[in-house]
């Protein structure tokens, strides 16, 4: 499996190509139409583009050097009585995509009376400490942490309640998917002063050290695969085989660059690793976004995408060639439903809306995530954790080591029942819900299962499509905000 767990660590999402560093932004507020990507496109979504300058680093006292933080605020369904202010924590990523990607937030909010905040994470889309130089030397990237970052939105917040007339008294509500919603959770925990309660969708907190097991992940991406056919399962665990045998001469890598379509022809033994980690990555990203209607997150792709996979996967007995032919068209599924693709890119996986330069800083210091697989349990080909690999790696590329035990130091591990007032909601379908909260711990930390769901599939919008379980997910998830919302104005009215 090669350097397919290297792979997932640098990307969260699993974003293919880092995103060019644009320049810093000139005007300080201005008025957006974003059409939603969500699944409705017929959703405007009017939000204005503000900054706000943040010190670079909050923790110490010798550094008053600042950077403009970008953040997007909706306020058309908010009310000065009785209304509350959801607060998404923004992950590696552009804030207007993940804006775009988040319709829950929007179809929510006239019934909680809300005003829509959206936070961009520090090194990400416009927010960068050092501008244009931001990723030129490694001593910038520093200050690239997830406590740097919730410390951003705990100023971002405070800035809020003493600009905006209206806001000083009312409820924020942290709302965040995947890493960002791992940033709720923590938000609410090292911040719970700043927000009656946090929302964290397909959050991994437990995806660290031995919290959990390291094939977990690999393990689920299979069932995903083996529930729709077991032989989708059993072919892409085959086709490792038939790769290799098919790249022991130039002949046969010459068959296997035509018969696969990809632009770069492959030339040798390292390309062809290349190959099976992009293949591998290609699986991981279905079994995430394996939504019940055609989407535009990672790609442009079908309803219940793995179905539509899983129908050139589905023979049994086949050869060699047979087999890589209809990988091919499986691929295709995924780099080319719309047809456009002359042939496949190995250097592209997904969005470029997403960061992977930050994310690979930020998993070789303290986003540190085991993943193993044994070719058993899993369809991939075995792979065995190994730290001090990855730890020099990482060395070479930005001159750091990990600290794999520093999350659960700062954030608890599994140690987090003195906390209250989390929603952790994970789909069964999602491979990283192996890593999150699937059980209560207390009565206001609660787990919310969603059969059918993928990757945060709850904080997408509201489509025809969606299955009982989502909508249901979505009804509890309200009805915990209502409860928090309600509770903070009590505690407002005893101060009184």
């Amino acid at each position: 499996m090669g350097c397919l767990v290297r792979l997932l660590l640098l990307a969260f999402l699993m974003p293919g190509l880092a995103i060019p560093v644009p320049p810093r932004p000139k005007a300080l507020s201005n008025l957006h139409l974003s059409t939603s990507f969500t699944s409705r496109p017929s959703i405007v979504m009017k939000y204005s583009i503000q900054y706000i300058e943040q010190k670079i680093d909050h923790f110490g006292f010798n550094n008053e050097k600042t950077f403009k933080q970008r953040y997007l605020i909706a306020d058309q369904h908010w009310r000065k009585e009785g209304g509350s202010i959801l607060f998404y924590t923004g992950n590696e990523g552009d804030i207007i995509w993940f804006c775009n990607n988040t319709g829950f937030m929007w179809d929510v909010a006239e019934e909680l009376k809300a005003m829509l905040v959206f936070a961009e994470h520090r090194y990400y889309g416009q927010s960068l400490p050092f501008g244009a130089d931001t990723f030129q030397d490694p001593r910038h990237l520093n200050f690239l942490t997830s406590e740097q970052a919730l410390a951003d939105f705990a100023e971002l917040i405070k800035h809020l309640k003493r600009t905006i007339p209206g806001a000083e008294n009312q409820p924020f509500i942290a709302v965040g998917g995947s890493y960002g919603g791992m940033l709720a959770a923590w938000f609410r925990m090292k911040y719970p002063h700043m927000v009656a309660g946090a929302l964290a969708a397909s959050a991994p907190i437990w995806q660290f050290e031995d919290l959990v097991p390291c094939g977990v992940f690999m393990k689920i991406v299979t069932m995903d695969f083996k529930r729709t056919c077991p032989n989708c399962s059993e072919n892409i665990r085959s086709s490792w085989g038939a790769i290799n045998r098919f790249t022991r001469n130039s002949t046969d890598l010459d068959w296997l660059s035509k018969a696969l379509h990809l632009c770069t022809p492959l030339k040798n033994a390292q390309d062809v690793q290349h190959l099976k980690d992009w293949i591998s990555e290609t699986w991981v990203n279905l079994a995430m976004v394996d939504y019940p209607y055609e989407s535009s997150f990672l790609q442009h792709l079908p309803a219940w995408p793995i179905k539509v996979v899983c129908q050139y996967l589905k023979n049994s007995n086949l050869s060699d060639k047979e087999l890589l032919q209809n990988i091919f068209h499986a691929l295709n599924v995924y780099y080319n439903y719309s047809g456009q693709a002359t042939c496949l890119n190995m250097s592209e996986t997904s969005t470029s809306s997403l960061g992977s330069l930050g994310w690979s800083y930020q998993a070789c210091t303290e986003m540190v995530m085991p993943f193993c697989t044994n070719g058993i349990d899993d369809m991939f080909e075995p792979y065995l954790w190994d730290l001090k690999t990855f730890s020099d790696d990482c060395f070479k590329q930005w001159g750091v080591k990990p600290r794999p035990s520093w999350i659960t130091s700062m954030y608890g591990g599994k140690d987090i029942s003195s906390h209250t007032n989390i929603i952790f909601s994970n789909g069964d379908l999602d491979p990283w819900s192996g890593g999150g909260v699937t059980r209560n711990i207390t009565d206001t930390l609660v787990a919310i299962i969603i059969p059918e769901g993928a990757h945060h599939l709850d904080l997408r919008g509201n489509n025809a499509f969606d299955p009982m379980t989502v909508l249901l997910a979505r009804s509890l998830e309200v009805k915990y905000m209502k409860q928090w919302i309600r509770d903070f104005y009590a505690s407002v009215r005893k101060k009184d």
